[in-house]
C-alpha cells in the first residue's frame, strides 16, 4: 500500500493540486483578481517572459565566473559534485542592481505585482519545461550512472532521476535552488514592500517582513556551501518536487506574506512592527547560535566548550561508499542537547514574525508558517531514516540522549 500511495497516487495528485494552486494564491492574495479554470492555461506576457528570462539568465550566469570552488559531499557511486562558492556577493550585487533598475524604472515594482500572474505563469511554463528535460537527460546523458529509473514514469519526472545533473558546466540544483530559488524570494519580497510603500504610503510592516526575509537569505547565501550538506542535495533528486519547488512554488507561496500586503495594507501600528522586527531578529540570533554551535564543534573536532562547559558527544561510526570505515561524533551539548531540530524551532519563529505584519487579516497571510511546520516536521522523520541507515546502533544511542525531536519536553 505506501509504495502504491508514494509511486502511483502522490505524483499526479501533487502535480496537478501543487501546480493549479500557484494561480488561486495569486487570487487570494490580491481581491482584484478572481481565479478560474483559465488562469492556470495562461501563456504569459511580453513583460512576464523578459523578467523570468533575464532573471534565469542572470542567476545563471552568477555560476559561471570565476569562484572558489566547493566540493560537495561524494554520492554512493563516487561522484563528488562541484559548486560555485561565491552565494554573498551573488546576492549583495543581485539586491543593488534590482534597486538600481527601480531607481532607473519607477513603476517597476507596481508593475511586477499587477502582472504576477503572468510571472508564475511563464515560471510554471519554463520549470515543467525543464523538469522535462531532466527526466531526458537523466535516461539518456546522466553525469554518472546512478539514476533512479526504476519507479514509474511519472515518479521519475515528480522526483527526479539524477543527484547532481549539469548544464554547461553548472549545477543544476545549485542554480535551481541557491541562486534562482532563493534569490527570486528576496527580490519579490523586496518588490512588494516597495510596491506597498507607493500604493498604501509608509508603513513599517512591510519594511520589517522584506527586511527580516532578506536577513534570513543573507544568512542562507553566507552559509550556501552548508547547504550542500543537506538532504535537499544529498538525498532529493532534480525533478519536480525539488526544481518545479524552488523556481515556481517558493515564488508564489514564499513570498505570499508579503505580496498579500500590497492589495492589504498593514493593520499593525509601527511600535507594534518594531516589536515584531525585535522578535524576528531575536529568532535570526538564534538559529545563528545554533548553527554557529555545530560549526564550532565540527572545526574543533569536538574539543571545544558550549555554555561554558566541554561539549558533550556520542562517538559513532559510518560506512563510505567505498566500503570504508569512518568515526565521527553527534554533539549532544549547547541548542544540540535540548532537542536534535533545536535550529527549526528558531526557524518557524523568524516565519511566525515576517507573517505577523498582516495580522488581522484571518489565516491567508500565515500559509507560509503552516506549511514550514509540516514541512520541517516531516524532514525530522527523514533524518532519523536517513541517519539511523547511516550511523547504526550509534544513532539510536543519540536519540535515547537527545530524546526529542524539535521542541523540548513536547516533540
Amino acid at each position: 500500500m505506501y509504495n502504491l500511495v508514494r509511486y502511483n497516487l502522490v505524483p499526479p495528485l501533487f502535480l496537478v493540486f501543487f501546480t493549479g494552486i500557484t494561480q488561486w494564491l495569486v487570487a487570494a492574495g490580491n481581491p482584484d483578481r478572481q481565479f478560474s479554470i483559465s488562469c492556470l492555461l495562461l501563456p504569459g506576457s511580453l513583460f512576464s517572459w523578459t523578467v523570468v528570462f533575464v532573471f534565469l539568465l542572470w542567476s545563471f550566469l552568477s555560476l559561471k565566473v570565476p569562484a572558489k570552488t566547493f566540493l560537495g559531499p561524494a554520492t554512493p557511486a563516487g561522484y563528488i559534485p562541484a559548486y560555485s562558492a561565491n552565494g554573498v556577493q551573488y546576492y549583495l550585487i543581485s539586491l543593488a542592481a534590482y534597486l538600481a533598475t527601480v531607481l532607473a524604472i519607477p513603476s517597476l515594482p507596481v508593475t511586477i505585482w499587477h502582472q504576477f500572474d503572468q510571472i508564475i505563469s511563464s515560471l510554471n511554463i519554463f520549470s515543467l519545461i525543464l523538469c522535462i528535460f531532466l527526466l531526458i537527460k537523466g535516461h539518456n546523458f546522466p553525469e554518472v550512472p546512478e539514476g533512479a529509473k526504476t519507479a514509474p514514469l511519472l515518479y521519475q519526472f515528480y522526483a527526479g532521476i539524477e543527484l547532481h545533473p549539469r548544464l554547461a558546466g553548472v549545477d543544476i540544483k545549485q542554480w535551481t535552488n541557491c541562486r534562482a530559488g532563493m534569490m527570486g524570494w528576496a527580490i519579490l519580497t523586496l518588490n512588494f514592500a516597495i510596491a506597498s510603500i507607493q500604493l498604501n504610503g509608509f508603513k513599517l510592516g512591510p519594511i520589517v517582513n522584506a527586511f527580516l526575509i532578506n536577513i534570513y537569505l543573507l544568512k542562507f547565501f553566507y552559509w550556501e556551501t552548508g547547504y550542500f550538506n543537506t538532504l535537499d542535495i544529498t538525498l532529493d533528486r532534480a525533478g519536480y518536487y525539488l526544481c518545479w519547488g524552488c523556481l515556481t512554488w517558493v515564488q508564489v507561496f514564499y513570498t505570499f506574506s508579503a505580496y498579500f500586503l500590497v492589495a492589504h495594507p498593514t493593520k499593525v501600528s509601527n511600535p507594534g512592527a518594531f516589536a515584531i522586527l525585535v522578535f524576528g531578529l531575536l529568532s535570526v540570533l538564534l538559529n545563528y547560535m545554533a548553527d554557529y554551535q555545530k560549526e564550532k564543534f565540527k572545526v574543533s573536532g569536538g574539543e571545544c566548550s558550549l555554555w561554558g562547559r566541554k561539549a558533550k558527544f556520542i562517538p559513532v561510526e559510518y560506512k563510505t561508499h567505498e566500503g570504508k570505515t569512518k568515526k565521527s561524533k553527534l554533539l549532544i551539548s549547547g541548542f544540540w542537547g535540548l532537542s536534535r531540530h533545536m535550529n527549526y524551532v528558531f526557524e518557524l519563529m523568524l516565519a511566525l514574525s515576517w507573517s505577523l505584519p498582516a495580522l488581522g487579516y484571518g489565516n491567508f497571510p500565515f500559509f507560509y508558517f503552516g506549511f514550514l511546520l509540516i514541512l520541517l516536521v516531516h524532514r525530522t522523520f527523514r533524518d532519523d531514516e536517513k541517519c539511523l541507515a547511516k550511523y547504526g546502533e550509534g544513532w539510536r544511542e543519540y536519540c535515547k540522549q537527545v530524546p526529542y525531536r524539535m521542541v523540548p519536553f513536547i516533540f
